[in-house]
């Protein structure tokens, strides 16, 4: 989540990284389909698809994705549209009208106000990610050792001496001036853990378990419980530019992945409990993971997404917005009931690349983690536009 994240725990750690900024944790077990490229939405090819009065809205699910549309909107009239479907003016009516839309009659909203597309082949891919809570503590203390940092000092973008002036295009890269004022890498994750970042960067909190906190940087946000019953939520506020590895996929090529005898299942869980029967192995095995998440309190009642609003349970999708415009709701058909229905898209990841690839939020707490660790759906999928946008695209088509 956010400028994002995430990354769905099954694909991120299988070897694409779902890291946030922007928000999802796929599973180590499952490969997205390899989707043609092409640069955006419009390039990939739109057709106009079924009647919204023919699929089957569920009124729950409707009036839950009403409200995530309509914290949305102030985005939606604001920013550009990187898919090339929508202008910002093409929102103005269905926010207009969501704000004063009746929650009981939310499936007549999306029925009234939006068409649906397909972009390309509208064969989706759905992963899932949640929102992690484990064991912290405001203060370093017997238990909680492993420290959750903000943003380090030292941490600035900068070009090497070493590329040209004419090479220097897009964002430079992150890293540091060392004592000899020469631009280099930031610390990865085992100088971190090495003590690299003492006295350089604030520590928000101290997390209990090493393990479990490195899971949550792969989420790129989520909740620490204090002994006292305090809940400290923390989200994505940058990274070190250090290189992710998926750990899943390591495991799986070193054949401890899989069935059989002395193999462990391909999901966030079996992974955990490799590491913590083998933890000499299972420390070397994170720090390949060169990445290193860096962290800030939030204040309000949920994780925020790449769009800067909170994402919501079953109601919050992430996408790439090349292929979808963020704010926009999203209707997926899939082979997982659970995936199913209507989305809004709220979130980006580093993973979730491509036309029809979707990573479904699931909330807090234990089922939130079952159903995310397992998430791996296929279908189909349609993104809902204005009409007025919806027409001019089918005019352009035709």
């Amino acid at each position: 989540m956010r400028p994002v994240l995430a990354l769905a725990m099954l694909v991120m750690l299988a070897g694409c990284g779902r890291i946030i900024p922007q928000g999802s944790l796929p599973s180590p077990a499952v490969t997205a389909p390899v989707a043609p490229v092409a640069a955006n939405a419009v390039l990939a090819g739109i057709v106009l698809g079924p009647s919204l009065a023919a699929l089957s809205v569920d009124d729950n699910d409707a009036a839950a994705a009403l409200a995530s549309f309509v914290e949305s909107c102030p985005k939606l009239l604001a920013r550009e549209d990187a898919s090339g479907l929508t202008r910002a003016e093409d929102w103005r009516m269905p926010c207009a009208a969501a704000r004063s839309w009746p929650r009981a009659r939310a499936r007549g909203f999306f029925t009234e106000q939006f068409a649906a597309v397909q972009v390309g082949d509208g064969s989706a891919f759905a992963t899932g990610y949640f929102e992690p809570e484990i064991m912290g503590s405001r203060n370093r203390r017997p238990g909680f050792e492993v420290p959750v940092y903000g943003l380090p000092s030292d941490l600035v973008r900068a070009w090497p001496e070493d590329v040209p002036p004419t090479e220097r295009t897009g964002r430079p890269p992150l890293g540091r001036y060392d004592q000899q004022g020469r631009f280099v890498l930031y610390h990865d994750r085992a100088e971190i853990e090495g003590g690299a970042l003492d006295g350089k960067a604030p520590v928000i909190a101290y997390a209990a378990d090493p393990v479990e906190f490195f899971f949550l940087q792969i989420q790129g946000s989520g909740r620490l419980r204090t002994p006292e019953g305090e809940v400290i939520r923390i989200g994505y506020a940058g990274q070190n530019g250090r290189e992710y590895t998926g750990i899943g996929g390591v495991m799986r090529r070193q054949g401890l992945l899989g069935e059989g005898p002395g193999k462990y299942p391909g999901s966030m869980q079996g992974i955990m409990a490799y590491i913590r029967e083998n933890p000499r192995d299972g420390r070397e095995l994170m720090q390949l993971n060169k990445s290193w998440v860096f962290f800030r309190e939030l204040d309000g009642d949920g994780p925020l997404g790449a769009l800067g609003v909170p994402v919501r349970r079953e109601s919050s999708v992430a996408a790439d917005p090349a292929f979808v415009p963020l704010g926009a709701p999203v209707w997926l058909e899939m082979d997982r009931p659970e995936a199913s229905g209507m989305w809004i898209a709220q979130d980006t990841g580093g993973a979730i690349k491509g036309a029809n690839r979707f990573d479904t939020f699931w909330g807090a707490g234990e089922d939130a983690r079952r159903i995310a660790g397992g998430m791996s759906a296929r279908g189909r999928a349609f993104v809902l536009l204005p009409r007025e946008a919806a027409a001019r695209l089918g005019a352009s088509a035709r």
